[in-house]
């Protein structure tokens, strides 16, 4: 269907490099990207929003290709002058990344809801997509670990995601409502399918499934949902994926990530590498497909969109 829209459930750098490839097979306006927000928190009076950003500039053209996150071509004048003051310096923001905090951040005291925010800031920078934070309500990621709890970034980019981790919550979803558009987005005939983008299932998937209501509404929903694995060959391409798994004593490897979202699922999809143990997970019930899954060059990433598009096509609900 040449008007068939998509849905694709993400975090950052890896689910950011699906959205591009999915972005180039589809016309604008046919993808719409629902992001993770358990990410977001203040800093120095900032309010930043690491995935939406990555996916932003990602889908705008303007990241740095070199980090996946960030703005291409920055500058670090701000952080080498609040170096010297003795400013916090271990979260780095870029002069032009810097803006769009302060922007987001007096948009939001003004009373604008996220939502109204991301979207006004993707019309400004040529995103022909849509993108959604998963709320406009604040849920934050949590990590309990053998250090103490940690707010995610203290975790993740403070500590180099070091501490041995115990559980995750995801605190404030049990008071968040989905984005205000997502109904509408489930609801429309030319929704062709749901992806899950190779994103960690753990602090990237599962804080926007925790939001009252979003889960389920994936289940009703006929368009057919399919996961992407974000390990091969039992390792992540990126981040601490793998080793949550093992931290939380769950099989490591593309199983253990099918067995994880299994009641949402109607496909998965799983590195070459892995396919050893295909035919294990479709014993479970589970439509499996191999892919290329690695994305290195924009072509990787165009060729595992469509791959995924296609797998989805098939699965379709009647």
């Amino acid at each position: 269907m040449n008007d068939a829209r998509w849905l694709l459930l993400s975090g950052g750098v890896g689910g950011a490099k699906l959205a591009l490839g999915l972005a180039h097979c589809l016309p604008a306006g046919q993808l719409t990207v629902l992001a993770n927000t358990g990410d977001d928190f203040e800093h120095l009076g900032l309010v930043i929003s690491p995935d939406l950003d990555t996916l932003m500039y990602t889908l705008a053209g303007v990241v740095n290709t070199q980090t996946g996150w960030g703005r291409a071509g920055e500058t670090w004048s701000f952080m080498e002058a609040l170096g010297q003051l003795g400013g916090e310096t271990w979260f780095r923001l870029g002069d032009h990344d810097l803006a769009t905090h302060v922007e987001r951040t007096r948009r939001l005291a003004a009373g604008e809801p996220l939502s109204a925010v991301t979207a006004a800031l993707c019309a400004r920078l040529g995103v022909g997509s849509t993108l959604l934070p998963m709320s406009d309500d604040p849920v934050r990621t949590l990590v309990h670990t053998d250090a103490g709890v940690l707010a995610f970034q203290d975790y993740f980019v403070r500590r180099a995601a070091g501490p041995r981790v115990q559980r995750l919550e995801y605190r404030g979803a049990a008071a968040a409502r989905p984005a205000a558009a997502l109904a509408e987005v489930l609801a429309d005939p030319a929704l062709a399918g749901i992806l899950i983008a190779p994103s960690n299932p753990w602090l990237s998937i599962a804080p926007i499934l925790a939001v009252p209501g979003l889960a389920a509404a994936l289940r009703v929903c006929p368009a057919p949902v399919v996961a992407i694995s974000p390990l091969i060959g039992g390792r992540a391409v990126k981040g601490p994926t793998a080793r949550i798994m093992a931290d939380l004593g769950l099989p490591v490897g593309a199983a253990g990530i099918a067995a994880h979202y299994h009641e949402l699922l109607d496909g998965f999809i799983l590195d070459r590498a892995d396919a050893a143990v295909a035919a294990a997970i479709a014993a479970t019930g589970l439509k499996v497909q191999l892919a290329d899954s690695l994305m290195t060059t924009l072509e990787d990433r165009i060729g595992l969109a469509r791959s995924a598009m296609d797998f989805a096509a098939a699965l379709r609900r009647d």
